[in-house]
Order: structure tokens, then C-alpha cells, then sequence
């Protein structure tokens, strides 16, 4: 395996530019991170509850198919016709009773098993429909959100998520069980981790609408679980009504039942985040288009025991406070493009809040520390094999 050409500085804090903006750096994260021992989140099986119901996504490239079978079973799939390759289905979401190559006019179930082709007679000496179904990529689910890896020696997903699980379960609803309400999908021209570098400093400094709804987070604790850098937040609420502001300030009321944990975040190494602020449920599924564009799918939940207008609540604050364009989270489009500008110059990027020691990594953080941030870059060092320079 190449080992990549790049100086790693010697302090804790600080991050070379440059992996932010070389392409071999990015191809060589597709084969080492994304196609390599890493879980990643695709969908959550609320987005495809009946049997035939279809979701496609591309994880770094990669075509994938997840689907709900005719057996009630949620299965992801490698978009591609098992026989020539052919991309098998091109609609971003749908139901069908069964999926047919378009070439050859192969047909597969729900269940991925090769049900039909022309001319079998004419196949190979012994060719069987059952040595012929979908490809699949390991996939194992927890409360309902559904993660894909490309190798057969990534360790079990509980593992790997570490007792961040509990704030993840927290976050949808308890139990997972969810009703999906709808998607906002948006490209940055930004490198990928441009995207899931955003820390606890920014947010209150950034999104001006904190300070102009006077919606202010109180104590709270960010936290890492295991080796492999997944990040969680869990702050508490302080919300104003914002009567002076808004026309309609029930965007900004908070229906929840525990403010004293209004609002959670978890962040999973390498692209993954899942938001609760107020009464908005979000999961964001990301993928990198190449090294300087990163697509994200922001997926917006109610939980399925909600009522009418529980259920109406949540869209309203989905669609006006958290999405690209949201009332709090407007601003970062243009950060995560101006930082990929910026990282076009020498240098480090240096972090400093919550760093009490440049040497070493801390394992506890303030809510609004951005050191939190470090063991991720500690992990993505230690994979990509980059060496840290001698003191």
C-alpha cells in the first residue's frame, strides 16, 4: 500500500491544511475509511415502512439499495444487476414488487433473490437462479437506523458505537420507532471533513439566530465513545418565546418532556450526524462526491406514537429552524466553503478552545469546547497512517 508524502505537526491541536484539499489524500480515505472497516449509516427503516418500499444511496460511490421485502425484512443491497452490473434501479425512493435490470431484463424480489431472466436455456452448462442474487454489504441496525460496512473485519456495530448508543437512542425517540416526514438534500462545495468538523465553539459565535431568538443551551456535556472518534453532545434548554422576532413563535417551542436534555447531537466518524434541538428530530446521511464536495440528505423525523399536531410541530420547526437554509443553521453553507477556500493556504489549522494540553488528548469537554473534535482527527491520523512529526 502507498504511503502518502504529508507532515503531520507534532502538537495535539493542530491539523495540516492540506489533507483538506489533496485529491490523493481523498482517494486514498476512499479506499482506508468509506470502503474500508467503517460502519455507515444509510437510512433509517422508517423511511421505507412497507413491504416493497425502496431507498437508494451512494456511499462514497458506491450504489446501494435498501429495501423492505415481501418477508417484512429490511435488507441494503449493492445497486447492480448480478449479472452485467448494471445499475438496477434509478429512482431515489419507491415501492415495487420486485426490481428489474432494464439490459437483460433479469428480475429480482424484494427479497434480493434472482426470480426470472430470458433465454436461461441458452446460459452457461448448470447455470442456477440461485447462485444469482443481489450482492449485499454487511448491514446490522440499531433503533432502527440502518449501517452498512465494506469489510468482513470491522468489528460489530455495538462495538464500534460504544455507549454513545444511548444518546443515539435518546434522540429517536427512545425506541426508534419513527414516522419519516420529509427530506431536505444539499450539496456543499466543501471537503468532507470541512463538513463534520463543526464543534461546540462555533455555534453560539456563528448562528446569529441564538442571540435573536435569545434561545440559549445551558449546562451540558460533550462527550467521545470509543476509539474511533463518534462525538456526542447533551445540552440543556433555555428557550425564550422570541415574541419580538417572529410572527409565528411556536417554531421555537420546545413540546418536549425533559428540557433539562432539550437538545442532543450525535456525531459518528466518518460523515454521520443525528440532531435533536427542541422538538426536531434529524438524521443527516453524508457522502463525499470527491475531495471538494461532500452531499447531504437531511432526513426529518416525528415519532410514530405523535399525534396530528405533535406531528405538525415537528415539520414546522424541521423546516424552519435546522435545515441548509434553517433559521439557526443558515450560515454554515457559506462557512463550510470559506474554510475550503482558506485551507488552500500553508499551514495548520489550529484548535484552542478546551485545549489544556497540546501534547496529549483529553477525554472530558466543555458543551462548548471544540477540542472534542481531536480524538476524531487522532483516529483519522492513525488510519490514513500519516506519522506525527518528532518534538
Amino acid at each position: 500500500m502507498t504511503k502518502l508524502d504529508l507532515d503531520w505537526p507534532h502538537n495535539f491541536n493542530e491539523i495540516p491544511k492540506e489533507v483538506f484539499v489533496r485529491k490523493d489524500v481523498y482517494d486514498t480515505e476512499l479506499q482506508r475509511i468509506f470502503h474500508g472497516e467503517e460502519w455507515h449509516p444509510v437510512c433509517h427503516e422508517s423511511e421505507i415502512p412497507e413491504r416493497g418500499d425502496f431507498k437508494t444511496f451512494r456511499l462514497a460511490g458506491i450504489p446501494l439499495l435498501i429495501a423492505r421485502g415481501d418477508d417484512g425484512v429490511v435488507r441494503a443491497f449493492f445497486n447492480a444487476c448480478s449479472h452485467r452490473g448494471n445499475q438496477l434501479e434509478t429512482a431515489p425512493m419507491g415501492n415495487k414488487q420486485e426490481f428489474e435490470c432494464p439490459y437483460h431484463r433479469w428480475l429480482f424480489s424484494t427479497r434480493g433473490d434472482l426470480v426470472g431472466c430470458p433465454n436461461q436455456r441458452e446460459f452457461v452448462p448448470g447455470f442456477n437462479r440461485s447462485d444469482y442474487p443481489l450482492a449485499q454489504p454487511r448491514m446490522e441496525s440499531v433503533y432502527g437506523v440502518v449501517f452498512v460496512t465494506m469489510s468482513a473485519r470491522t468489528e460489530p456495530l455495538l462495538e464500534c458505537l460504544g455507549s454513545i448508543v444511548e444518546t443515539l437512542r435518546e434522540l429517536v425517540g427512545g425506541d426508534g420507532r419513527l414516522k419519516l416526514l420529509g427530506y431536505q438534500k444539499v450539496r456543499y462545495n466543501t471537503n468532507w471533513k470541512s463538513y463534520t468538523d463543526n464543534d461546540g465553539y462555533h455555534a453560539p459565535l456563528l448562528h446569529q439566530a441564538f442571540n435573536l431568538l435569545n434561545w440559549q443551551g445551558g449546562k451540558g456535556r460533550q462527550f467521545t465513545s470509543t476509539k474511533r472518534g463518534h462525538i456526542g453532545f447533551e445540552s440543556e434548554l433555555s428557550v425564550a418565546r422570541g415574541d419580538t422576532m417572529l410572527e409565528d413563535p411556536s417554531i421555537i417551542e420546545f413540546k418536549g418532556q425533559d428540557p433539562s436534555v432539550g437538545s442532543r447531537i450525535v456525531s459518528l466518524f466518518p460523515t454521520f450526524v443525528a440532531t435533536k434541538h427542541l422538538d426536531v428530530i434529524n438524521l443527516r446521511f453524508a457522502t463525499p462526491i470527491d475531495h471538494e464536495r461532500v452531499e447531504v440528505h437531511y432526513a426529518y423525523f416525528a415519532h410514530a406514537d405523535d399525534d396530528e399536531e405533535m406531528v405538525r410541530h415537528r415539520l414546522r420547526q424541521s423546516s424552519n429552524l435546522l435545515g441548509p437554509s434553517g433559521l439557526i443553521s443558515m450560515e454554515d453553507a457559506s462557512i463550510f466553503h470559506r474554510i475550503h477556500i482558506g485551507n488552500h493556504t500553508p499551514g495548520a489549522a489550529i484548535f484552542q478552545k478546551g485545549v489544556r494540553d497540546k501534547e496529549k488528548i483529553e477525554d472530558e469537554f466543555l458543551q462548548n469546547d471544540e477540542s472534542g473534535n481531536l480524538p476524531r482527527w487522532e483516529y483519522y491520523r492513525e488510519i490514513m497512517g500519516f506519522e506525527r512529526r518528532a518534538a
